[in-house]
């Protein structure tokens, strides 16, 4: 069905790793002049390159990684893959419907992208830098100079009281998000009665608030949507403020923050010290609400495109393990 090499030719192929990435096969161009960590595949006879590509994106080649090391795949295990193929008619049929879904994630990749990008842009010019206290680019009405302030003037470091392990369990009536699944999905939950003991006698996030992971990937952001959930102390946690923040503006400061004692350091956490003592430019409340208005729908408009990606490469990995023997 195939022949593997790594010289150049004259027909198109699909390259594959044979040190390193193994599971990431791609079609090559032909010339082209493979580099020694790449194999180059040719189809033999009337192969379809699309249909081939498809059964190569289909084969699990960890499982035949053949080093204890960095991941690695020979000729002789690439040739000794056995697959089943349908006739040349059906293989062109086949090959094209994955190469037309392809191009459809691509584009919606490079939309994703753009988006992305977009709201980098717009990031850099509506919030004052280099100490300016004005942005580039910034709403109709709004003239007055930005505030420069600390987090700590504005408010306080808030947490959930500790749980310890003994009361979670792997099922149970509330979600427990430690810092290893927050923003994802839980695998420890407490009862309802140590959830409204806590909730009622200590602190717990308002709806709107931006709880901040304090640890591990020390920044990332989920909204309190008012859901009944737990979060792990002192590595999750948010400001508690009043109303001179809009909670949708600190949501975006947060992407751009550059906290306090942690630029050039190898430390791994972010301590309540570090978060009061970083510096914030604020605009009037008004101009927060508008501003933090304007990045939400810019915010919901990235994540529709992402849902539509990930349901297109849901679809193309359900294709892959329906349409193949």
């Amino acid at each position: 069905m195939l022949s593997v090499d790594q010289a150049l030719s004259q027909e198109d192929g699909i390259g594959i790793g044979r040190k390193g990435t193994i599971n990431s096969p791609y079609i090559l161009r032909a010339p082209y002049w493979t580099v020694d960590t790449l194999f180059y595949v040719i189809p033999k006879g009337t192969q379809d390159i699309n249909f081939l590509y498809a059964i190569f994106q289909r084969v699990n080649w960890k499982k035949y990684d053949e080093s204890t090391g960095v991941p690695s795949l020979s000729k002789q295990t690439i040739n000794a893959v056995e697959v089943t193929t349908p006739t040349q008619a059906e293989q062109e049929l086949i090959g094209t419907m994955f190469k037309q879904l392809d191009n459809l994630i691509a584009v919606n990749q490079r939309k994703l992208d753009l988006l992305k990008e977009q709201k980098k842009g717009y990031l850099q010019k509506m919030f004052p830098k280099n100490g300016a206290k004005v942005p580039e680019l910034r709403f109709a009405g709004f003239a007055d100079a930005w505030e420069e302030r600390k987090l700590g003037d504005l408010g306080s470091v808030a947490m959930n009281k500790r749980i310890f392990k003994e009361q979670t369990s792997d099922v149970g009536d509330i979600p427990f998000y430690k810092i290893g699944t927050f923003g994802g999905t839980p695998d420890a939950f407490i009862s309802r009665d140590i959830f409204e003991e806590y909730k009622s006698k200590y602190q717990y996030p308002e709806v709107g608030d931006i709880l901040i992971s304090a640890s591990g990937s020390i920044g990332r952001t989920v909204v309190y949507r008012g859901d009944d959930e737990y979060f792990q102390d002192s590595n999750i946690v948010w400001l508690k403020h009043d109303q001179q923040l809009d909670n949708s503006f600190l949501k975006q400061f947060y992407s751009i923050v550059k906290w306090q004692g942690l630029e050039g350091s190898t430390i791994k956490r972010l301590y309540n010290k570090n978060i009061l003592e970083t510096k914030i430019t604020l605009p009037s409340p008004e101009e927060q609400a508008q501003l933090g208005s304007f990045f939400k729908q810019l915010d919901n408009t990235i994540a529709l495109h992402q849902r539509k990606l990930d349901l297109l490469k849901e679809q193309k990995k359900g294709f892959l393990q329906n349409m193949f023997v």
